[in-house]
Parts: C-alpha cells; sequence; structure tokens
C-alpha cells in the first residue's frame, strides 16, 4: 500500500449480479474505513437479504488487514474468491458481500468459485463505469501563514513545487493549506525558509492517504 491504493468513493454501493444455472450471486461493494464499519455493512447486507441463503462476506483496509468468510459454502470457494478480485483490483479500505440465492442446482467448487469471482468483478467494474473509484495517495498537509505581499509570489510557487492549495484563509494574514505528494514538500518547505531568510513560515503534518 505504500505508493497508493484504489477505494470505492464514500457514501455510494455498486452492485454486480451473476446468475448460474439459476442460483442468483449478487456482488454488494461498499467504502469502509474499520473492521467495525465492515461488520455493520455485513449486519446490512445479512438483514437485506435475510432470506438468502448465503451472504458472503469479504473485505480489505488500507492498514493491511484482511478478512473473508464462506458463509456455509465450501470451503474456499466463496469467501477467498471475492477477496481475490478486490485484491486483483487494488482496492483497500473496501467491503464486499455477495449475497447466494440457491437455484436448486448444485455448482460444485470451480462453479461457485466462477460465480462468486464473476459477481464481484461485475459490482468493481459497475463501480468503475460509473466514475465511483476513487486514488488515494500518500500526501502531506502543508499549513504556512505569510503577509499579503507575498501571497502572490507563494501561490505560484505551491503549484511549481508539485503542490495544491487547498484553502486560503484571509485575516490579519493569509493562511494557505496546501497538499504535496509525500517527500514533494520539502521542495516547498525549503523554498518558503529562503523567501522568509531563513525563518519557519510552515507547518508540516503527517504523510496520510488522500485524495490529491
Amino acid at each position: 500500500m505504500a505508493a497508493g491504493y484504489t477505494t470505492l468513493a464514500a457514501g455510494v454501493e455498486a452492485t454486480g449480479e451473476l446468475v448460474d444455472r439459476k442460483s442468483r450471486f449478487i456482488a454488494q461493494l461498499k467504502h469502509v474505513a474499520s473492521e467495525a464499519e465492515a461488520n455493520a455493512f455485513i449486519d446490512e447486507v445479512r438483514s437485506r437479504h435475510h432470506d438468502a441463503r448465503h451472504n458472503v462476506p469479504a473485505w480489505i483496509l488500507s492498514d493491511g488487514r484482511e478478512r473473508c468468510s464462506d458463509d456455509g459454502e465450501p470451503q474456499r470457494t466463496a469467501g477467498m474468491p471475492t477477496l481475490d478480485v478486490l485484491r486483483g483490483a487494488g482496492l483497500a479500505d473496501v467491503c464486499c458481500v455477495v449475497t447466494r440465492y440457491f437455484g436448486g442446482t448444485l455448482l460444485g467448487p470451480g462453479g461457485l468459485v466462477r460465480a462468486y469471482e464473476g459477481a464481484t468483478r461485475e459490482a468493481v467494474a459497475a463501480a468503475q463505469k460509473a466514475g465511483q473509484l476513487v486514488q488515494m495517495t500518500l500526501v502531506t498537509r502543508v499549513t504556512c501563514v505569510i503577509p499579503y505581499s507575498a501571497y502572490g509570489r507563494v501561490e505560484r510557487l505551491v503549484p511549481d513545487c508539485g503542490g495544491k492549495i487547498k484553502d486560503s484563509i484571509f485575516a490579519e494574514d493569509v493562511q494557505l493549506n496546501c497538499a504535496f505528494l509525500a517527500g514533494e514538500e520539502e521542495r516547498f518547505v525549503a523554498a518558503m525558509r529562503e523567501l522568509a531568510n531563513g525563518e519557519d513560515l510552515c507547518l508540516v503534518g503527517e504523510p496520510s492517504f488522500s485524495e490529491f
């Protein structure tokens, strides 16, 4: 996860569906930021589809934790294939629950793997098509307070150093809240120190994953 990862935008749910020999597989994909949020979504889907034979969950967090369950399906035919699709798509901070309504015909281990993988892929593809996937990168926030006389110069300096101004607060002085890809803020901080004749005008935050 060091370079970044892809996740589903907060507040949306992507779905994908596959039918095989009358068994219906519905994959439901949602952004989660913690294990507690993943468990809450799993409970929500189980309540929504309380009459289904199986509700198979899989989740991955950006800190590397991940979990899946076959929820009564034969071992490694449901949860792991679902998790593998999430991994293969480079997703994190997501939970997918695949609901199965049994159609009366046994699909066999290979058929189950293909069905759970296929439904999950459909949900990921639907999210991509709808523009609901967002790229998270390691970003460093930098706040600097400058006099109005320096505002124009610093406003140009931020993008010149590869950063973005996220917010500007105009009071007695000007406060600029900026974002840089982790490591790229060093050039800006050095340039600001030179501009201020050795004085530190920048407050540099800890790197964290966010949209850039």
